[in-house]
Order: structure tokens, then sequence, then C-alpha cells
């Protein structure tokens, strides 16, 4: 089974290693769509691979270092592309969620990364 928790946050970023014409090499801002998978059986008794309302509770500390936030100043996200970003993520939630198999994150309505690790 499958299971998933989107939840959102806004940031700015820059990408210091790009031409230095190019528009995103500017500070810039963006409202981020982050989906997080957990794989795992339905507990017998409960009927839930897990509490949506815990697996919130244990994302938002993360979420919280990054939502109104210059990216470039949170250690480990000094290139803050969305690819980073979805590893930097990844690499936070996973010693806290050992179900999780994959993160999507949208950083336009068109445009995102999705990572299910190494």
């Amino acid at each position: 089974m499958l299971i998933f928790k989107e939840l959102s946050f806004d940031s700015a970023h820059f990408l210091p290693n790009v031409a230095k014409d190019h528009k995103c090499r500017n500070m810039h801002g963006h409202t981020y769509r982050l989906k997080i998978f957990l794989e795992g059986d339905p507990d017998q008794h409960l009927g839930w691979v897990m509490d949506f309302a815990v697996l919130k509770k244990i994302m938002q500390p993360v979420l919280d270092r990054l939502d109104h936030q210059v990216m470039n100043e949170v250690p480990g996200l000094e290139n803050p592309t969305c690819e980073h970003i979805t590893i930097w993520l990844w690499n936070q939630l996973k010693p806290l969620l050992p179900k999780l198999s994959r993160i999507e994150l949208h950083e336009t309505a068109s445009s995102g990364a999705v990572y299910e690790g190494k």
C-alpha cells in the first residue's frame, strides 16, 4: 500500500551557479508543494499504514526550517535547485519516516522533481 501526504511551504532562493544573466540567479520565491509517499501494509487493527495527523506532525518541523526562509542560508542547501531541495528533504525525513518511499516536490504548477532514494 502506498499512502501520501501533501503540504506546502513558501521559500525564497537564488541559484548561484547559473549564468550571470539567468533570471534564477536573482533572489525569487516559490510556493512549493511537497507530496511524500509512505509504503507499507495497513495495520491489522487500526487499518492504516500511518495516521496522517502523526505524519504531518513529524513533517512540520522539517518544513518549518524552509518556510519563509532564504533556502541558500539553510545548511546543505547553498545551491537550492529543486533537485537539491528534494534530496535534502529526503535526507531529513527518511530517518524520521522509515516507510518513506518517494518524494515529489513541485516548484511551480508545471515543474518539479521526484526522488525515491538512491
